[in-house]
């Protein structure tokens, strides 16, 4: 299973794209975690449902100095299922 989520609010120059490659790791998805330039990050992960769901939770609170505001998740095709990294970009 494939998602992606696009995150909300102050979660630029907080570090949220290292706290998201921080956890994602440490639950085993493959995929990425990117700014977007209209202020918000997209993460797009790859795994089983619960991973994700915990994934998710994690991101609602972000690292310390974020300020999460809203995340739309979207299931996404499976694009990432053939890496087993979760990279930085």
């Amino acid at each position: 299973m494939t998602r992606q989520y696009l995150i909300s609010g102050r979660v630029q120059g907080v570090g949220f794209r290292w706290f998201t490659a921080r956890v994602a790791r440490e639950l085993g998805l493959a995929g990425y975690v990117r700014n977007l330039p209209d202020g918000r990050v997209e993460v797009v992960a790859g795994g089983p449902e619960g991973r994700l769901a915990t994934l998710q939770e994690k991101l609602a609170s972000g690292p310390s100095g974020a300020r999460v505001v809203r995340i739309d998740v979207a299931d996404v095709s499976d694009e990432v299922a053939a890496s087993k990294e979760f990279d930085i970009r």
